[in-house]
Order: C-alpha cells, then sequence, then structure tokens
C-alpha cells in the first residue's frame, strides 16, 4: 500500500494543520496537552516542558502543531504554533480569562462551619462587623458562630479617633482594583515571535524521535571522520528515500549501506551503530515491528555493554515503541520479556532508565494484558478444536 511521504505532511494548508491542541498550564511544575499529563524536568521551567512536548508532536506528524494555551499563571489563553525545528509563534492575540478555581486537593480544607476565619477580615453574617473599619477595629471573638446579635460591642468602644476619622472612599488607592495590564509577551510568558530551539534546554529527545530528527533534519548525517568519509552519500540517499515515503527503497539502501560499513569498519563503530538504529527506524516504518524491536534490544545491549547509559535508554525506547506496535500476543509476550528483563537492569543502574520508572510500570501493565489476551486466544482455539 502506498504511504504519505514526510514532504507531503509537511505541505502548508488545511490538511497540513490539524485541530488546535488544547494545551493547561496549572502552575510552575504540571501541564496537560491534548489531555496528556507534562511534567517539568528538574531546572526545567513548565513552559519549555510544554514546547518541547509540541516539538516531539511537530516531528512526529511532519508538520507544524498548532495549540490554544490556557495559562493559568498569568490567567490568559495563548494561540501558539510550535515548528518541528523547535521555534514557535503566537498566532493571534492572547485574551484574559478569570482566574480558575484552583483543584479540589488545593483548596484550604473546610470544617463544619466553613473556612477557617482570616485575622482581620470580617465575620460572615455579622452586620456590626462588616460596618466597622476592619483594619482599625479588633477582631470579634470566632471561636463560636454566635450570631450578630449575641456579639459583644467591641467595635462601639474602639478608639474614638479611629471611628470618628473615616477616610473617604475617593481616598483609599491602596483599596482600588489595579489596572489589568496588557497581554504583551512579557505578561504571558510565551513567545511573541520566532524562537530558535538552541536558545533552551529541551530534554533530548530519544528512541524513534531522535531518529525521526535527523532525518528530518538538516544536520550532518554522520558521527565521525571516517562516516564522513564512507557515509555521507548513501545516508544522504536514504534520508531522502523516507522523507518522500519511498520506505521499500531506503529498506534496501539501509541494509546493503550497514553490510559495507560493518565490513570496512567493523560491527562495533559507531557509524555502524548509528546505522542500525536507522534501519530499525525504517523497519518500524515499513510495518515491521518485531523485527525493529529485535534491531532496538540487541543495540541497547551493545550500548549497556559500552556503558554508555543514555544512547541504551534511546534504544530501548525504540524497542518499547516498536513493541506496541505488535498485535500478535504470543509473539508480544516473548519481546516484551526481554525488554523488560533489559530495561530492569538498566534501570538498577544509574542513567535516564532509573530517574523515570513509569515508562517501565506502563510496559509491566502492557505484558499482563498480552497474557490475558493470550490465554482467551487459546481458550478459543481449544473451543473450536473440540
Amino acid at each position: 500500500m502506498a504511504r504519505l511521504s514526510f514532504e507531503k505532511k509537511r505541505v502548508p494548508g488545511p490538511v497540513a494543520h490539524p485541530a488546535a491542541v488544547p494545551v493547561r498550564v496549572y502552575g510552575a511544575g504540571g501541564a496537560s496537552v491534548g489531555g496528556a499529563a507534562v511534567v517539568a524536568a528538574p531546572g526545567e521551567e513548565i513552559q519549555q516542558a510544554v514546547l518541547n512536548h509540541l516539538q516531539r508532536l511537530a516531528i512526529s506528524l511532519g508538520t507544524p502543531i498548532r495549540a490554544t494555551i490556557q495559562d493559568d499563571r498569568a490567567g490568559c489563553v495563548v494561540p501558539l504554533e510550535v515548528f518541528a525545528d523547535g521555534s514557535s509563534r503566537v498566532t493571534g492575540k492572547a485574551v484574559r480569562v478569570a482566574q480558575p478555581e484552583a483543584p479540589e486537593f488545593l483548596r484550604p480544607p473546610r470544617g463544619e462551619f466553613g473556612p477557617a476565619p482570616v485575622m482581620g477580615a470580617a465575620v460572615p453574617g455579622s452586620a456590626v462587623a462588616s460596618a466597622a473599619p476592619v483594619v482599625d477595629v479588633p477582631a470579634p471573638v470566632v471561636d463560636a458562630p454566635e450570631p450578630a446579635v449575641d456579639v459583644p460591642a467591641p467595635v462601639v468602644i474602639a478608639p474614638a479617633p479611629v471611628v470618628s476619622a473615616p477616610r473617604p472612599l475617593t481616598a483609599a488607592p491602596a483599596s482600588a482594583p489595579a489596572p489589568a495590564p496588557r497581554l504583551s509577551e512579557t505578561t504571558t510568558g510565551w513567545p511573541a515571535e520566532s524562537v530558535p530551539a538552541t536558545t533552551a534546554t529541551p530534554t533530548p529527545p530519544r528512541g524513534f524521535d531522535a531518529v525521526a530528527e535527523e532525518v528530518l533534519g538538516d544536520g550532518p548525517v554522520t558521527e565521525t571522520v571516517e562516516g564522513a568519509e564512507l557515509l555521507t552519500e548513501p545516508m544522504t540517499r536514504i534520508n531522502e528515500a523516507v522523507r518522500a515515503g519511498r520506505i521499500e527503497d531506503a529498506a534496501e539502501l539501509v541494509e546493503r549501506t550497514v553490510e559495507e560499513a560493518v565490513t570496512v569498519l567493523g560491527a562495533d563503530h559507531a557509524e555502524v551503530l548509528h546505522l542500525r538504529e536507522l534501519a530499525a527506524y525504517i523497519a518500524y516504518l515499513a510495518g515491521e515491528p518485531v523485527r525493529a524491536c529485535r534491531l532496538s534490544l540487541d543495540l541497547a545491549q551493545l550500548r549497556r555493554i559500552a556503558r554508555d547509559a543514555d544512547a541504551a535508554y534511546g534504544n530501548v525506547q525504540s524497542a518499547s515503541t516498536a513493541w506496541r506496535a505488535v498485535r500478535d500476543p504470543e509473539e508480544g509476550l516473548r519481546l516484551g520479556r526481554d525488554l523488560i528483563d533489559l530495561w530492569t537492569d538498566l534501570a538498577a543502574e544509574p542513567g535516564p532508565a532509573a530517574d523515570d520508572p513509569r515508562p517501565l510500570e506502563s510496559a509491566r501493565a502492557r505484558m499482563l494484558r498480552l497474557t490475558d489476551r493470550a490465554s482467551r486466544a487459546e481458550r478459543t482455539a481449544e473451543h473450536g478444536a473440540a
């Protein structure tokens, strides 16, 4: 079946721009993008975490991502467009919105008689207290919810100078609401114009996301001097084939290139490993998730032996992406056992796998679902044979 090319996906127009993704920024450390939770990494601003997430969406879809960002911190909604190269721009006027009510778990506890009273504030339901200047009169006793008529008259016996010298409302600028600031780049916190990704400190992409970024990017296609001399031309052709949607041609080219590179450079050379990552990604695009998963697991094992925890974790994430595309439960269980065993070993060592245990827990949960599916398929086969 013919596949849409990356270049076609990146053509501007109504088809190239999906509906705006809803984004909600709750505070300094949490947000949601299209309903998926986004959490800022240590030392990272939540704004940058959101931009990084939208950039990865743009890379995976091959088209700019439009988002409607409701920022509870600034009290505004900002329309934003994020591109695959990491740049972003505001596409319209920011709109101020009312400060939303805090989530239930952030609200102050309420007892039988409502929230705890604030010193200096008037007692609800007390006509005497509400008529007196709050800041100049001692607060009435609040440890018993008595009616206003039963409250002693401490307001009446307040110092005469305070009671007899009320200040006119026009002379109280402190009590007047401050004018709302204009919504601009400085007040919303979101970029008004295109901002290069190089000015930020985003979490580096890993797995197939990183490979796709290299394929779609304009940077060097090799990592070493030897690779630049030997592999620049064939890898450029491979990337062009992927971008044009000619996945079968790309698969043949990368297979031949890997064989030639192994012969000249050796199986463990950095360029050979890099090529095999590209081969795994192309296998995934070609609808061969089992092969893509196996290639990525082999690479992860080699990277772990070489003490390259970051690269090994990237290969594990590639293997996980391919594994989730495997529909046969028996095959999924076989691959899943190898994946989780290796992943568990990585998580027990210092590195990014140990820093984020949630994806591993998600993989284990899928193993339970695959086990259940395999059991049901086996029972159905037994009933059919009977």
